[in-house]
């Protein structure tokens, strides 16, 4: 059965009776505001202001329960754009008490800001009245509660992002320090960022202390840091250098202080890297499905944790479709009579997921030989583009992580590639 979105919008509709007090909040670090609509759009009681904890949380309940009573109404949906952080607790809370709570896309909310009132202004209350109308027309998603494994993944593949990002940062400010202190460095050592390169910076870096030396101390020093270290050979090569080098002969302390932190950078973040990935796989191990899919040619396990981390448990998608949805991955076209645009990947959703999927697509075009032969047929025998055959694969992707999670099923090779023996 194909999957279609137009059913699941009809439902969001369906879901709103007349019997609903309809809520939006407008979220901001402090002070939210509350605005309410019945089923039809008309506007419900007056504005709320209230605080982001427990007392003003407790002012929006006793101002739903109220209103309710007031307007004859036996049930209420809360909605609420996801903006930074700051919407968490308040979400939280709300499902505690049993509330139906939605998010709607800050996007959207811009796009209908003039609907109202036919201008573009904008205020706290106005937002909060936009958001309670684009959940009666249905335009929402409901929150979906996630399991402790998966809090976990998502926090940890959101700060393994940083550490990533920070070692990044520093391997790249030691390859300039070389490149302005060292620059024959790399005729020795072609990976700085490798063992004997830094072992090398850590205990004389600088040109000037490795023509006071002798092949021999070299090497002394490098067997405290190092059990498996170069020879004789290239530490006379790293004298020879040294002494015709072209790097900076000014602020040689300066340098090394500086030098001295980048490492510390670096060591840190290579500490806090193994650690995250080692608790990422704990976690992992704690996941029913997560075995089945590791066990796939070309998934690893930090590219499952990126997609799990972010989507939640895959088997609360109804379809593929839906998991392409939630990244932002599904297909937006531009058309209007006799003219058609250009059919164009929406990127609207999430960007953590978006890129993990297609990394491990990537992946899995190199190392697993299903997604290889049909990416092979898809280039060479249907001609198709080589991304337009990427982006097509993700989207099977997508649907066999979304149907081994929610059947239990293993990988089956003759399920995916059934294109086989004719492509060969």
């Amino acid at each position: 059965m194909k999957f279609k979105m137009q059913d699941k919008q009809n439902q969001l509709i369906e879901r709103i009776s007349d019997k609903h007090l309809v809520v939006g909040v407008d979220i901001a670090q402090h002070v939210h505001v509350a605005r309410a609509v019945n089923f039809r759009g008309i506007v419900v009681g007056d504005p709320l202001t209230f605080e982001n904890n427990e007392k003003g949380f407790a002012r929006l309940m006793e101002w739903i329960c109220h209103l309710k009573l007031s307007k004859g109404l036996n049930t209420e949906i809360v909605g609420m754009e996801p903006t930074g952080h700051y919407w968490l607790n308040l979400s939280k809370w709300l499902y505690d008490q049993d509330i139906d709570v939605v998010t709607v896309n800050p996007h959207h909310v811009k796009r209908n800001k003039e609907n109202r009132d036919n201008t573009q202004s904008k205020s706290d209350k106005k937002d909060a009245l936009v958001i309670a109308d684009m959940i009666k027309n249905g335009y929402y998603s409901f929150i979906r509660p996630t399991s402790e494994a998966f809090e976990k993944l998502r926090v940890l593949m959101a700060n393994r992002d940083v550490i990533v990002k920070r070692l990044t940062s520093s391997i790249n400010q030691i390859n300039r320090w070389v490149d302005i202190v060292f620059p024959e460095l790399r005729e020795v050592f072609k990976d700085v960022k490798g063992k004997g390169a830094i072992a090398t910076l850590r205990l004389f870096p600088t040109p000037s202390e490795l023509c006071s030396m002798k092949a021999q101390d070299i090497v002394k020093g490098w067997k405290t840091v190092m059990k498996r270290h170069a020879g004789l050979k290239k530490a006379q090569s790293l004298i020879d250098l040294a002494k015709n080098s072209v790097g900076s002969k000014q602020a040689h302390e300066a340098y090394k202080l500086h030098l001295e932190h980048l490492l510390e950078e670096f060591d840190l973040a290579k500490v806090q890297l193994e650690r995250v990935e080692k608790e990422v796989t704990s976690v992992l191990d704690q996941i029913t499905f997560a075995k089945k899919i590791i066990a796939i040619e070309g998934i690893s396990e930090i590219s499952l944790a990126g997609i799990l981390g972010e989507a939640g448990d895959l088997s609360g998608f109804a379809h593929g479709n839906s998991l392409l949805r939630h990244a932002g991955l599904h297909l937006a076209e531009a058309s209007s009579g006799k003219w058609k645009g250009q059919i164009v990947v929406s990127k609207r959703g999430r960007s953590r997921l978006r890129r993990f999927l297609f990394l491990t697509t990537l992946s899995l075009v190199s190392n697993n030989s299903d997604f290889k032969q049909i990416h092979f047929n898809n280039v060479k025998v249907k001609k198709m583009k080589k991304m337009k055959s990427i982006m097509k694969l993700v989207g099977k992707l997508a649907r066999i992580l979304v149907a081994i999670s929610k059947n239990h099923e293993s990988y089956c090779s003759q399920k995916v590639q059934p294109l086989a023996p004719i492509a060969a």
